[in-house]
């Protein structure tokens, strides 16, 4: 039988569930994204039908890694969405609400809507928060047409981007990296690299000047790519500034605030035509429920390891809801999502197995333009960890296929339906096992 349901079953179970006040399951996986869906379909076959319930409250469910490509005119916005009916696993039960409490000390998940879920096992997948608000004139600008200001990062604005870029004419195209943790880091740049790149084929490229403003002390977190990144900006002449905060938007006058991070009263502005804002991001505020659930800066707190909670055992993490100290990446949630189920079924099972450990791995395919690519792969020591026995620090068309075709194959198809766990396996073979 097909692993994916249809979605009038859906339709009935959901509103069933939902109709009901109290539920209790095996397994309660919080958040139905790129992590729960994964976990989900991971343990189905395992537990069995009706074991393990979701709490998702969207209808559709987003390839966000596709969205840079979008912003490009590289994809259409159509091929990044599915139904989220479509995507979770048959046997699965699924409450479309929003998670209002978690009380991990009786096991306990209360609903917006008024639902409480009972579990033996939890996984928390709930992602990270885009916070625009945090930025003071943001939202207001990305809400006004032609206002030039952009951001790849939400399904709502991301055709923005597009747009702006093949309106503009000539000025000043800026883009920013905020002060915060933000999901695949390498985004903020790639949306600078692809919009030039395009400005650039279109003829146009002398009426322009490009700025990235970054908030971080470094291009990229791990030398080996941050090297080559800069050869990148400086050959194509993008301006590139690090320690800068974005603070405000000032959309009537069309320019852009800048804070020096060590200096918080040097304060300024810089003129845009086109402006691509990455907004704050942080953990979900219900996260907060309970003070030990969370570290000093709200993130769900776990073993880097294993995953597991550090406080309460029958509490796992995967992606970006996570204190996991490596990048926010779809890639790290499918190597996180092997551990992750290996170490919870071992609960389950009550052994004393030897805990599966996970490296930190992550990756961030670093798109520099139509047809070229750079496949950052690596751990939580920044250290590269690459598939391909090639220098994956240099541009390379074979890369930007993967992750233009390759990748969203693999997350549609195997992903999702708990058969992809990242690359691993492909290293191992390819440097014939002579690769962690």
């Amino acid at each position: 039988m097909n692993n994916l349901r249809s979605p009038l079953y859906f339709t009935v179970v959901r509103f069933a569930s939902a109709s009901s006040n109290k539920q209790s399951c095996k397994l309660l996986v919080l958040g139905g994204g790129t992590g729960g869906c994964t976990i989900a379909a991971k343990f189905r076959p395992k537990l069995g039908k009706n074991q393990i319930v979701v709490v998702e409250p969207n209808d559709k469910h987003y390839y966000q890694p596709m969205f840079t490509l979008v912003g490009g005119g590289i994809k259409p916005m159509e091929e990044t969405n599915r139904l989220e009916s479509s995507v979770l696993p048959e046997g699965v039960i699924w409450i479309k609400d929003t998670v209002a409490n978690i009380d991990p000390e009786s096991s306990v998940v209360m609903t917006k809507l008024g639902t409480e879920i009972s579990y033996d096992y939890l996984v928390v997948a709930l992602g990270i928060e885009l916070q625009y608000n945090k930025i003071k004139g943001l939202e207001e600008a990305l809400n006004i047409p032609d206002s030039g200001v952009c951001s790849n990062y939400s399904p709502k604005y991301v055709q923005r981007t597009y747009d702006t870029l093949s309106k503009i004419r000539e000025g000043n195209a800026v883009f920013t990296f905020p002060n915060t943790p933000v999901k695949c880091a390498g985004a903020p740049l790639k949306a600078c690299l692809i919009s030039e790149d395009f400005i650039r084929k279109t003829g146009k490229r002398d009426k322009f000047n490009f700025y990235y403003r970054t908030s971080l002390p470094v291009i990229f977190s791990v030398k080996h790519y941050a090297t080559k990144l800069h050869e990148v900006c400086s050959k194509r002449n993008v301006d590139v500034a690090l320690k800068q905060e974005l603070v405000e938007v000032d959309y009537l006058n069309h320019e852009a605030f800048f804070k020096d991070v060590e200096r918080p009263l040097d304060i300024r502005p810089i003129p845009y035509t086109m402006l691509h804002v990455t907004p704050p991001m942080g953990p979900p505020a219900v996260m907060q429920s309970h003070p030990d659930l969370v570290d000093h800066a709200g993130f769900l707190r776990v073993n880097k390891s294993t995953l597991k909670h550090d406080y309460f055992p029958n509490i796992y993490g995967i992606g970006d809801c996570t204190n996991l100290p490596t990048s926010k990446t779809a890639a790290a949630v499918a190597a996180q999502s092997s551990v992750l189920y290996k170490n919870l079924l071992s609960d389950i099972k009550g052994s004393n197995a030897v805990k599966y450990k996970y490296d930190g791995y992550t990756s961030c395919p670093l798109v520099t333009g139509v047809g070229t690519c750079i496949m950052a792969e690596f751990d939580y020591n920044l250290q590269p960890l690459e598939t391909f026995p090639i220098d994956q620090s240099k541009e390379h068309f074979s890369m930007y296929w993967m992750k233009k075709n390759l990748m969203p194959f693999l997350y549609w198809n195997f992903m999702l339906r708990g058969f992809w766990s990242g690359p691993k396996l492909v290293r191992k073979m390819l440097h014939l096992g002579l690769s962690p």
